[in-house]
């Protein structure tokens, strides 16, 4: 039975056929580079371990850096002593947050945003406070971890 009238040439089916491979393509190579590029985008740990003796003994009113995922965190000291751990990215656009102490405020140089040394947005874009993390010791171990998450090291 021969049909007398198709709907789809056999250049439009073709051309289609073509198209969608070239889509598919394109699609799965700018997802490979993506995943090259921002190897750790979206990745975040529930809690990391590190040293008490490297963080705990910094100078009051001032913060240091360490790794939280493919994130930056900030261990931050007040000038009364107490001690914080936070993420250091803005709320706004992600981009990574400075403390400056003679302001006593965190800065986000990206959109000009400021946080207070609570973590309050106080000014410029950010939508929402940092985040704040829990902190614990045990022994030489301190272990900085998300809000609500237990955590259980291993013993040795």
């Amino acid at each position: 039975m021969k049909i007398a009238y198709s709907l789809v040439t056999r250049r439009t089916f073709l051309n289609t056929l073509f198209g969608g491979w070239l889509v598919a393509f394109c699609g799965g190579s700018l997802y490979a580079l993506l995943k090259f590029a921002f190897p750790t985008l979206g990745k975040e740990p529930d809690f990391v371990v590190l040293k008490t003796g490297d963080f705990i003994n910094i100078p009051p009113n001032s913060v240091k850096p360490f790794a939280w995922g493919g994130k930056l965190g900030l261990f931050f000291k007040k000038e009364n002593g107490s001690t914080y751990a936070l993420k250091g990215v803005c709320t706004h656009m992600e981009c990574n947050v400075t403390y400056k102490p003679e302001d006593k405020k965190f800065y986000c140089a990206c959109h000009k945003g400021w946080f207070d040394d609570n973590g309050k947005n106080i000014d410029g874009p950010p939508p929402k406070p940092l985040e704040f993390f829990e902190i614990t010791t045990e022994g030489e171990k301190l272990i900085i971890a998300k809000k609500g998450i237990k955590v259980e090291l291993p013993k040795a």
